[in-house]
């Protein structure tokens, strides 16, 4: 069979769109909870981090993120600004930067402890698709 490339270029055969409309639409669903943290998404996405590992690296953020340090470094210094965490350089290596939470930065997780489950409750999934879905991305993000 020819490629067509007049039925490759419909936006109903991009893969890549709905992909992306999804996304949106999920990370819109935080913004009334994150609204009062005065967080982004991406700024929790951050946090979700810290609350987990407490110490990281710039470097080991980025990448368990999928982010780059030109997307990351703003948004440190605006959680920075508000005392949520600390950024410091190595000794060893003044090239690598630490990430650290501080307590005010801890202390927002008990105000964000809820999110999770009010916005999983807004995405109406079986748990079987849902866990296949979270498969499928991952196994595109590895596709690197």
């Amino acid at each position: 069979m020819e490629y067509d490339y007049h039925e490759a270029m419909k936006l109903e055969n991009q893969l890549c769109f709905p992909l992306y409309a999804a996304a949106r639409k999920i990370t819109g669903l935080y913004t009334p909870w994150l609204k009062p943290l005065d967080l982004t998404y991406t700024q929790y996405i951050v946090m979700l981090v810290l609350w987990e590992h407490h110490e990281i690296t710039v470097g080991e953020l980025c990448r368990r993120l999928y982010l780059d340090s030109g997307t990351i470094s703003p948004l440190l210094k605006k959680l920075e600004a508000a005392g949520y965490l600390l950024r410091t350089r190595t000794k060893e290596d003044e090239r690598v930067v630490e990430i650290r939470l501080t307590e005010a930065g801890a202390a927002l997780q008990e105000a964000a402890k809820d999110i999770p489950k009010e916005v999983g409750s807004c995405v109406r999934l079986a748990p079987e698709k849902a866990g296949a879905l979270y498969a499928l991305l991952y196994e595109i993000l590895g596709n690197e």
